[in-house]
């Protein structure tokens, strides 16, 4: 499958200004073309009808929906693909169990964890935190810009900047030259998701003409 977007949406259904569903709608309505469905706290029963619900409207909307860490919830709604943190199944592990047609993001924080999600078969990789952020503190400091433009040197996968990522410091992301931008928070914690949504979209297809 092809990487044809450049803004990928990450779920949180607890800063949503909206229920989950509604949300992601708006956001899609807005221009958004990926999401990653992450509510790593919901029992599977409840993750996988929720899942369900995300893959109706993505489906709708022409967009690609991924799972995170649940190979088989992804596997179970035909999702387009699967999202892998440090604790997950290996990207190669993952691919001889789910074949070729689960496109495979995986979550990065250092060159060394760049280097081996690519030699594991990822299509693509997420890095951060690129800014400070409540949701990424768990992986220590801020990277820092100046850390994601030397990873571009080293990683032929499409590379997504997370972290922290609003509309004061988008501008530098930009300029990183990063295949895309991931985002949470600035997006569905926002009082109108379907405006920011599509000012982020646009940000980030400037973004795509400057890195091709």
């Amino acid at each position: 499958m092809t990487i044809d977007f450049r803004l990928y949406l990450i779920t949180d259904r607890k800063i949503a200004t909206k229920p989950l569903p509604e949300a992601v709608r708006l956001a899609l309505e807005g221009g958004v073309k990926a999401v990653q469905l992450r509510e790593k706290d919901l029992p599977v029963r409840e993750l996988l009808a929720l899942a369900q619900e995300l893959r109706a409207i993505t489906r709708e909307c022409g967009a690609k929906l991924f799972i995170n860490d649940r190979v088989d919830v992804a596997v179970a709604v035909d999702a387009d693909g699967v999202h892998l943190g440090h604790q997950s199944m290996p990207p190669a592990a993952v691919r001889k169990a789910a074949g070729k047609e689960l496109m495979i993001g995986v979550s990065t924080h250092n060159l060394e964890e760049a280097m081996a999600a690519e030699a594991g078969g990822a299509d693509f990789i997420t890095f951060g935190p690129i800014f400070e952020t409540p949701s990424k503190t768990e992986y220590g400091a801020p990277v820092g810009i100046k850390a994601l433009k030397e990873l571009i040197n080293y990683i032929n996968v499409q590379i997504f900047a997370i972290g922290g990522i609003k509309s004061g410091n988008i501008e530098r992301v930009v300029a990183s030259g990063a295949s895309g931008i991931a985002m949470i928070s600035a997006i569905l914690s926002a009082p109108d998701i379907k405006e920011a949504a599509a000012m982020f979209v646009q940000a980030a297809t400037v973004l795509n003409r400057l890195s091709a």
